[in-house]
């Protein structure tokens, strides 16, 4: 109730800043447009990384996991890590095209229209036949950004931007506007941002789903403030609070009156509204020729929607008392050097809390009341920050640490360089059935003994990255990308850190891996 008044209040204010910059556009006249854009074209290439076809493939079956909160029916790959199989390689194109507006009286808006496609996608002639079709259309041109704008309202250094709108919140480290380096993400939101030469605070709220009448509070909400001391020469300081509010009713059964009134006796089949909180800070900064980047944040609140997931296998109740618990952090530091092509040399860390209660201890195994318990991890928001690109990464690896090294160069004022050689954990290993092993074959000790596993390992193993990029002009650079990862354990046998911490990594070899790509980007 309380949430769901806040929610209501929060909403009448914000349809009143609405009006207010309506009425302050209506008295505005047109003074400048502006036309630009973005093309960005990428080649990539996978060895050795995914399943063919990219289908998930079942590692463990259902039936060898009796009573185990998977988290699914059986424990399913992308992930195949086999020489043996197909690579995956595609190219991609996405384009932005984008017209912004001036007023008087401080109003502007701002237009951006976007499109992403696999090549290949919607070509529309038969050459076996010479018939010509028309193009499948349904997934071509978004409108990307859409808002308004008012500057310095009140004579303050206040604005307000309302309408669809990329969200990037310090680095984005956890809100950002790229799902990957060619696909984007933006938000329908109102945006506050006071700015002044001390400090500078953001704060908005999101709609992420509108389910209409279906229900009266079962909205998907994303609420945020971001704040950031900037007088310290050596230092800024941030701080920042996101909610992310998921009031969908969920329910494992949908039985008689009477059957009903049984769970709700007992307890059973009781899902709240989810609530993420997460709470955070950041230092960075610069001293000489040392720079620092540290962030840290903490997670916190009812984790229903993640728990209705983990039904133990052969039952029919999921979590409904899952709790998010779990910290994040991230840090890049560095020394650049005052010689030849400016070396800088770095170390980068990052960790992600997480659980995996997917085991069963024998008191479990024979409790007939045994009750499930989700396996939560830290939960990455709406970020593309990619630490593992070959276990692709993409801002969804969750229940993992990692620490590496790198060094950049610049040998021209054109030319920029990075290598980076680093070694990844998982926090909380997935331990298997217990098993013995007949040649590559590991055949299941007793499956109905579920409890009965095997120590799963933490070891991901290590991954050596590096780049070349090519300033052609201040509109136009090529980015060349190369990853080499040698897989350990736990990554061919499997965890999970995948998907925030619910998808499995295991593989059906232990072969290196490969990604490749090629990108170009021209702004105009």
């Amino acid at each position: 109730m309380g949430n769901t008044l806040f929610g209501g209040i929060l909403s009448r204010v914000l349809a009143g800043m609405a009006c207010l910059l309506a009425t302050q556009s209506a008295f505005a006249e047109l003074q400048n447009v502006d036309i630009g854009g973005e093309l960005r074209m990428r080649y990539r290439y996978y060895r050795n990384v995914f399943e063919e076809d990219f289908s998930p493939t079942i590692r463990i079956p259902g039936f060898f996991l009796p009573k185990r909160p998977i988290g699914a029916p059986a424990v399913v790959s992308l992930f195949d890590w086999n020489g043996s199989g197909g690579d995956w390689h595609f190219s991609e194109s996405a384009v932005l095209l984008n017209v912004s507006a001036d007023f008087t009286n401080n109003v502007s808006s701002y237009i951006e229209l976007y499109d992403y496609y696999e090549w290949g996608e919607d070509f529309r002639s038969d050459y076996l036949t010479g018939q010509d079709s028309r193009a499948t259309t349904g997934d071509d041109v978004e409108v990307n950004q859409a808002y308004i704008q008012v500057d310095e309202m009140f004579g303050t250094p206040l604005r307000l931007r309302v309408g669809r709108q990329a969200l990037v919140m310090g680095k984005g480290w956890l809100v950002n506007e790229f799902l990957t380096p060619t696909q984007r993400l933006s938000f329908d939101a109102v945006r506050l941002t006071y700015d002044t030469e001390a400090f500078t605070v953001d704060a908005f709220a999101s709609k992420v789903l509108e389910t209409g009448i279906s229900e009266q509070d079962g909205d998907v909400d994303f609420y945020g403030v971001y704040a950031t001391y900037k007088p310290l020469k050596a230092l800024d300081i941030s701080a920042y609070w996101y909610w992310l509010r998921d009031a969908r009713s969920l329910n494992d059964t949908n039985e008689t009156a009477v059957l009903e009134w049984i769970e709700n006796i007992a307890d059973l089949d009781n899902y709240d509204a989810t609530n993420l909180h997460t709470v955070g800070a950041r230092l960075n900064g610069a001293l000489g020729a040392w720079d620092y980047d540290l962030e840290v944040a903490y997670q916190f609140g009812e984790a229903d929607a993640h728990g209705a997931r983990f039904v133990p296998i052969g039952f029919t109740y999921g979590d409904d008392e899952a709790e998010y618990d779990n910290w994040g952090a991230d840090l890049n530091t560095g020394y650049t050097f005052d010689v030849a092509w400016s070396p800088r040399v770095s170390l980068i860390a990052a960790y992600f809390g997480g659980h995996d209660n997917r085991d069963l201890s024998f008191i479990d195994w024979i409790n007939p009341f045994y009750e499930a318990e989700a396996s939560v991890s830290f939960n990455r928001l709406f970020a593309d920050k990619n630490y593992l690109p070959v276990v692709n990464d993409n801002g969804w690896l969750s229940n993992f640490y990692m620490v590496g090294g790198g060094v950049d160069v610049k040998p021209t004022d054109a030319i920029s360089a990075h290598v980076q050689l680093a070694r990844a954990w998982i926090t909380a290993p997935f331990n298997p059935p217990a098993t013995f092993t007949v040649g590559k074959w590991r055949v299941p000790l007793a499956p109905a003994l579920s409890f009965w596993t095997d120590e799963g390992s933490d070891d991901i193993g290590w991954e050596a990255s590096g780049y070349i990029k090519y300033t052609y002009s201040e509109d136009l650079y090529f980015l060349l990308y190369y990853s080499h990862l040698f897989p350990d354990d736990g990554l061919t046998d499997g965890g999970y850190f995948q998907f925030n911490g619910t998808g499995f990594s295991g593989g059906s070899d232990t072969d290196d891996a490969d990604y490749v790509f090629l990108m170009s980007v021209l702004k105009f």
